[in-house]
């Protein structure tokens, strides 16, 4: 399956109006950024021609893991410098994560 970066950049811009990222105060235009990041995932999607189905879905999930988790942790650290609580969603998480571990204290 074949996307264009400008496809991607719009079903990107859909996304977002679901769900919309907070560029605060960057030096850089949001239009810019959303399509240096749509460039280089069509990139990585090219670069995976020659892996097999099985292989592409685990690479892009792999891919999107980091990303979520590098999200997370970005969004964690801003709320401790600004010495703010984290949201419910974040808490839940948190929680639901500390709950699918074994206790690591004693």
């Amino acid at each position: 399956m074949r996307i264009t970066q400008q496809d991607l950049e719009v079903l990107m811009q859909e996304v977002e109006q679901e769900d919309p990222i907070d560029f605060a105060d960057l030096p850089f235009q949001e239009d810019e950024l959303r399509s240096l990041v749509a460039s280089h995932l069509c990139e990585m999607a090219d670069a995976m021609d020659g892996f097999t189905e099985e292989d592409r879905r685990l690479t892009l999930l792999a891919v999107a893991a980091k990303l979520v988790l590098e999200n997370m942790v970005l969004h964690i650290q801003l709320l401790r410098r600004h010495g703010l609580p984290l949201n419910e969603q974040t808490e839940a998480l948190l929680r639901r994560l500390r709950k699918g571990k074994p206790d690591q204290e004693g």
